[in-house]
Formats: C-alpha cells, sequence, structure tokens
C-alpha cells in the first residue's frame, strides 16, 4: 500500500481554511446586510403622533334589542408632572419593570428579541420590554401581540430615548399605564387605591401600585384570588429587594415595611344601579375570551348584550316589592346586612337575559349574581339525584334508585357505606321514618340525600355537578357533607346548572355578551348550548323530581300561573337562602346573602322575617314575582319530560308491593336459596350497624314532616352547628334545607 501525497494533503488542508474564511465572510457580510436593513428601518419608521388609546374613547353598551344601556365616561386620567412624584415611588417603578433604566439606550435587545419570537412561535405574551419601550406601545403603538409592532417599539423606542430625557420618558410612562379600576396613570391610581394625590404616596403604597402593572386585574387585592394575593404580594417584596440592590433604599428601612392594603373599589359615575353590575360582569365575560383589560379599558368597544330591558326592569321590580320595601336599611343594622342577588337564562339559548346585583353598583360593589363565596346549600340536591339516575346507581342493598325509591327520613342517620362519618341533622330535627326519594325531594330531608350520596359515590355526583357547571375548588371535597351544598356558587352557576337540566341534559353556559366589536376586530360570542352532559332520562327526572316542590313541597309560594320546577336551600347558620328554578322558557337563580359592613359572612335569621330567612319565603317569593312578570302573567308551556319511570307522588309504595334492582343491576346483597318457613328469623346485620330503609315499606308514619318553611317560626333554634365539608359529623351537625 503506497504511500499519500504530501501535496494534497496539503492542499485539502489549504481548501478547508479557505472553506472556513468563506463562510466568516459570508457571516460578516450577512451582518452589514442586517444593520444596513436596520438603519433603514431606524430611517424609515418615524415617531408618530399619539395612537388613539392615549386619547380614548368610551365604550358602549347596549340591550339586547339595541338600545343603549350604558356609555363608559370619560377616561380617568389626570396627568401630573415627575416633580410631583415623590422619588422614591419613582425608583420603586424602575425597580420593578427596568433597573437599568437609567444607564440603557431605551431597548433590551435580548428581551424583545425573545418576546417576539415567543409570539413568532405562538407561545404568547413574554416580558423583556424596557421603561422606555413600554412608554412608547402605551402613547404610540397599540397593544397588539405581533412582531411587526415590537419591531416598530423597540426603532421609535431608539428615536425616544435618543430626543427626551429619563425624566420625561419616565413620567410618561407612569401617566400612560394602565393600573386597573379605570385608572390610567398614578394620580388615578393613587386616588384610587388609596385615596390619596400621587404627592402623598409612601414607598410602600408606590411599591404595590408598580407591582400592578404587570396583571392590573389579577392583582387587585379587594378582587384577587388568594394564588392572586400570593403573587401581587411576592411581587412587591421584589420590588423592594431590588430598590435595596440598587441602593435606593436602605435595608433598615425595608425591613420595617408591610404591606399597604389598598381600599375598596368605587364604581365609575354613571354605573349607579344594576349597570355597574352588568357591565363589569360584561367586561369580565370578554377577559375570559382574551380580550385585555386594558383593551376594554382603552375603549372603542361597541359591546351589544343578551340582556332584556323589560326582563331586567321585571326583576329588579320583584325584589324591590318582595324584599326591599319590606327593609329598613337605614334604621335596622341588622335588616342592612341582607344582600340579593339573582341572575336569569333563556335555557334554549345559554343567553343572560336579566341579572340583579345588589342595591346598587355605587353602594355594594361586590356583584351579588356573579360571586361564589356562599353555600348553594340543599339546591344541589338534584345534582345528586340527577348522578344518581345517570349513573344507574343503587342503594346499599341493591335497589335502582329512582323517585320512588325508599329511604329512611330520620334526623342524625350515620350513612351506611362511607369511609367518612356522616349523619347529618334534618331541619327542626324532624324524623320522617321511611320516604321516597320524592317526598325526600318535597320536603329537602338531608338524611336521605346524605345517604343517596354515598350510594352513588361523591366522586361520581361531583362529575355530574362539574359536567352540568358546578366550579371546582378547595371547597368541593369528594365527601357525603357535599350532598347538602357546601361548596360556594354563584346565581349565574346556578342559573347555568338548572338551565342545563332544563334543556334535558345539555350544557347550557350562562352567557352575557352576545356581540362586540372593535374598530379593527370581533369578538366572538361564547357559545351558549354545548354537547350532552348527562342523559336526558337523568336530566328529566331531576326536572320531575323538583316540580313536586314547587307544587306541595318547601317551594310553593314560588307556584303560578306556568309550570315550573325548582329547589330551596338554606345554608349552614343560615347565611344564605336561595330558590333556584325554572319553567320551559325561563330559568332563574334568586339567592339571599347576609353580610356586614366590614363584608363578613352574617346569619339571616331574624332579618326580612321572625326566624330563619328560609329559600322557600323570600327568595322564592322573587322568584315567583318576577317569573309572573317576564312571562307576562303566565304561560301555556308544559315540560316535554322523559323520566326513568319511578315517578312518584311523595306516597310509600303499597307494603305488599317490593321493589327490585333490574336484573342486569348490580346488588349487594348476597344470592341464597329460600329459607325453611318454620327456621326463626337470622339477623343479617349486627346490632350497631345503622338500619337500612326496607325494601316492602310500613305504613307512611303518622309524623308530620316539616318544609323549609316553619309555621310558625319556632321561638327556639336549634343550635348551629358547623358543618366540615371534607369530614365526620354525626354529632348533631345542622346543614340548610
Amino acid at each position: 500500500m503506497g504511500r499519500p501525497d504530501k501535496s494534497k494533503v496539503k492542499k485539502r488542508g489549504i481548501r478547508r481554511f479557505f472553506a472556513w474564511k468563506k463562510l466568516l465572510g459570508t457571516f460578516f457580510v450577512c451582518c452589514l446586510l442586517a444593520m444596513g436593513a436596520l438603519y433603514v428601518v431606524y430611517l424609515m419608521v418615524p415617531v408618530p403622533s399619539a395612537n388613539a388609546e392615549a386619547t380614548m374613547q368610551s365604550n358602549i353598551y347596549k340591550y339586547s334589542d339595541g338600545k343603549i344601556l350604558a356609555r363608559t365616561g370619560e377616561i380617568n386620567r389626570e396627568i401630573v408632572g415627575l416633580e410631583k412624584i415623590p422619588a422614591q415611588v419613582q425608583k420603586a417603578f424602575v425597580a420593578a419593570e427596568n433597573k437599568s433604566f437609567y444607564r440603557d439606550n431605551g431597548v433590551d435587545i435580548k428581551g424583545t428579541t425573545r418576546a417576539a419570537w415567543s409570539t413568532l412561535t405562538g407561545k404568547g405574551k413574554q416580558g423583556g420590554s424596557t421603561i422606555t419601550q413600554q412608554y412608547v406601545k402605551n402613547y404610540f403603538l397599540s397593544q397588539d401581540q405581533t412582531a411587526t409592532r415590537k419591531l416598530k417599539e423597540m426603532v421609535i423606542a431608539i428615536k425616544v430615548d435618543d430626543e427626551m430625557s429619563k425624566s420625561d420618558i419616565l413620567a410618561g410612562y407612569m401617566n400612560t399605564s394602565y393600573y386597573g379600576r379605570s385608572a390610567y396613570g398614578i394620580q388615578a391610581a393613587a386616588r384610587s387605591y388609596y385615596g390619596v394625590d400621587a404627592t402623598q404616596l409612601t414607598t410602600a403604597q408606590g411599591a404595590y401600585l408598580a407591582s400592578l402593572l404587570q396583571a392590573p386585574n389579577q392583582y387587585d387585592w379587594n378582587s384577587a384570588s388568594a394564588t392572586g394575593r400570593k403573587l401581587v404580594e411576592e411581587r412587591w417584596n421584589y420590588v423592594l429587594d431590588n430598590m435595596v440592590g440598587e441602593g435606593w433604599l436602605s435595608s433598615t428601612e425595608r425591613a420595617g415595611m408591610k404591606f399597604p392594603v389598598p381600599q375598596k373599589p368605587k364604581p365609575a359615575p354613571g354605573m349607579e344601579g344594576q349597570t355597574g353590575y352588568i357591565v363589569e360582569a360584561a367586561n369580565q365575560e370578554l377577559m375570559r375570551q382574551g380580550v385585555s383589560e386594558e383593551d376594554i379599558k382603552a375603549g372603542g368597544w361597541t359591546i351589544t348584550l343578551n340582556i332584556d330591558e323589560k326582563k331586567q326592569k321585571d326583576l329588579v321590580k320583584a325584589v324591590d316589592k318582595q324584599l326591599e320595601s319590606k327593609l329598613d336599611r337605614k334604621g335596622d343594622k341588622k335588616q342592612a346586612t341582607v344582600q340579593a342577588g339573582a341572575t336569569s337564562v333563556d335555557p334554549k339559548t345559554g343567553a343572560v337575559v336579566a341579572m340583579y346585583g345588589g342595591v346598587g353598583a355605587t353602594e355594594h360593589w361586590m356583584s351579588n349574581a356573579t360571586r361564589r363565596d356562599y353555600q348553594p346549600a340543599s339546591t344541589f340536591k338534584p345534582l345528586v339525584l340527577a348522578s344518581a339516575i345517570d349513573n344507574h346507581s343503587v342503594t346499599q342493598d341493591g335497589r335502582r334508585i329512582g323517585l320512588g325509591t325508599v329511604y329512611d327520613g330520620n334526623s342524625r342517620r350515620p350513612v351506611v357505606g362511607s369511609d367518612i362519618p356522616f349523619a347529618p341533622e334534618n331541619e327542626d330535627d324532624d324524623d320522617y321514618g321511611p320516604v321516597t326519594v320524592q317526598k325526600a325531594t318535597n320536603s329537602s330531608i338531608n338524611s336521605v340525600y346524605a345517604q343517596m350520596i354515598v350510594d352513588v359515590s361523591p366522586a361520581k355526583a361531583k362529575r355530574t355537578a362539574l359536567a352540568l357547571g358546578m366550579k371546582d375548588g378547595a371547597d368541593f371535597p369528594e365527601s357525603p357533607a357535599i350532598s347538602l351544598g357546601t361548596m360556594g356558587a354563584s346565581t349565574m352557576d346556578m342559573a347555568g346548572v338548572y338551565a342545563t337540566l332544563d334543556n334535558h341534559g345539555r350544557k347550557v353556559t350562562p352567557t352575557l355578551v352576545k356581540a362586540a366589536t372593535h374598530r379593527d376586530r370581533t369578538v366572538d360570542a361564547l357559545k351558549g348550548i354545548g354537547d350532552q352532559v348527562i342523559t336526558r332520562e337523568a336530566a328529566d327526572t331531576a326536572t320531575k323530581a323538583m316540580t313536586g316542590v314547587v307544587q306541595s313541597g318547601s317551594g310553593t309560594r314560588a307556584a303560578g300561573d306556568y309550570e315550573a320546577a325548582g329547589k330551596t336551600g338554606t345554608s349552614e347558620n343560615n347565611r344564605s337562602a336561595w330558590f333556584v328554578g325554572y319553567t320551559p322558557e325561563l330559568v332563574t337563580a334568586v339567592g339571599l346573602f347576609g353580610e356586614d359592613a366590614k363584608g363578613n359572612q352574617v346569619t339571616l335569621t331574624d332579618t326580612i322575617n321572625p326566624g330563619r330567612a328560609n329559600g322557600g319565603r323570600t327568595p322564592a317569593q322573587i322568584w315567583g314575582d318576577y317569573t309572573a312578570r317576564a312571562l307576562d302573567g303566565g304561560s301555556d308551556a308544559s315540560f316535554d319530560l322523559e323520566t326513568d319511570g319511578s315517578d312518584s307522588d311523595g306516597t310509600l309504595p303499597d307494603p305488599t308491593e317490593t321493589t327490585e334492582a333490574p336484573e342486569d343491576e348490580p346488588t349487594d346483597e348476597p344470592t341464597t336459596e329460600s329459607p325453611d318457613p318454620t327456621a326463626p328469623p337470622t339477623t343479617t346485620a349486627p346490632p350497631t350497624e345503622p338500619t337500612r330503609p326496607p325494601v316492602t315499606a310500613p305504613t307512611q308514619p303518622t309524623q308530620q314532616p316539616t318544609t323549609e318553611e316553619p309555621s310558625p317560626p319556632p321561638s327556639i333554634e336549634p343550635p348551629d352547628v358547623g358543618i366540615d365539608p371534607a369530614g365526620p359529623g354525626s354529632d348533631g351537625n345542622r346543614p340548610g334545607q
């Protein structure tokens, strides 16, 4: 084998050298071309005039027929000079957004490139903009997340940094930024959050306002979730720590600072009465669809709502007549604690046709229609029944659950088959003996539904509830206690859930916004009708059960010249009272909530009437009054029901008849041969085992069960004992009806 030619080896090395030189040269040429292109862009992109958002516009909100409901007023902004803003507050904004602000040339190439790449690859918004870039975006450009806008932002920022002083840029940034609560600029924010002029802001308050800019809606302390509060407090600490790191704040002063909790928000002028509640709920719906709060507050939107003007007025009149006219809010502190909320939905479309948020958005800022901090109580029980039918559930002794199924209705009866002990008390601690599911629904018997959810399984019942439209949370564990509605829910949530039952199990999502248009975009309305989430049989059986509540149960005050189904609910300690019901054409949830001046939940007992403020009383009366008005006096429409075939009028079956599970249904009972008739009876359960409802029922007990509405009201109310939604309740817990 010959040796390689040294000259050829040398040539290959030289070629390799020239190849790398070519590549390097090509790279430099590309860099020069890119720099040249950027320079051309720099020359071609002028500093524009202030954008329309900088001068701002109003939003127009319309009823469903196009008539104007509200027009937002003038933008809440007042420009202040930097000399009027405390130096430490100025530094807080720099520490929050751009520590190198006083040293950079207006752009962060690395951060902007990262943000642009995230936008191009569909990863969503990314930070990286300097204060100068954000000022340019606020004042000269738009909030659009596009690569073109980011490139313009960077070029204009370089020019602005060259033409303006750092002080002017910082002042412009602080005066054009959006802080939430319809506040644009530091002056409006200072007044909205702390009730002071910007000149009076402390360092701690300034750090909070600087923290808000990252997520104004999420970080507003008074409306933020627990997570939002945690995040904004972390952000506040981050800002102050950066100030210490930059030498703008001493460690001693930093250590002595406490988080400055802001004051409660006040609605803007023109948002009085129900208008403010409706406008805010519409804005929240748009934000859930991806429209930023900044874009909404910037204005220029025409928003058509599903609100029906007549039905809206009907709802207000019903609340005024059945509740407000009977209260002395100014002279009686106890009566002043009563808050009402309601949501009315068209079950065929999901449209929210009317909403009642409280006495007025300027008097009570939180909407009682959308708040989720109160328990829906026994209005949850029909969901347990629907889940039982949907899952073909059987009792502990193998009987298929339906309206005619017999349960033990005695108070404080320990549930059987649960790892979590639970023995709830019925209202007034009444014992009912053997009762059908229909009777248990009519009279809202806690012990029956506590056992039923164990028979279904709390996990399956919860899955059904979530599918119907309830919201999950830490207060919604998979335990027997949820049968009594111990989680939080809003009237809008419950209206959607019951609308799904009214719509034969096809999902109904309450929607407030019919259409939303802007000069350069249109937002599609939410889809109000979805897929089948439970069987029609399950939904219609729950409806059938609730017609009994209105006809002869705890909800008779809701009856009228229409066919109706509904359920009452009164929560633990009587802090909330509900009636949720529907006709074939209209679904409405009404709730009363006890709330003191500090926002704490308090009892409704001895407020609107002596004793308990049951769901079968004032809430049912409001519901009935409104429904009659909304249906122009009444309706001939009737429910078209396909039930499970176990219909019952609430009376016990003939003692000689038996109710057995279908052959294809599982049973917990072992198969045995026929016993010898001469043999003595045997005991199938130990003496300590709670008695199960018999398959063959005894005669109807002579004791008359009470409904949710005591008559007359008891002079001494049984002691209220709190429920642990996740745990034991075998010693006299008294959940509401």
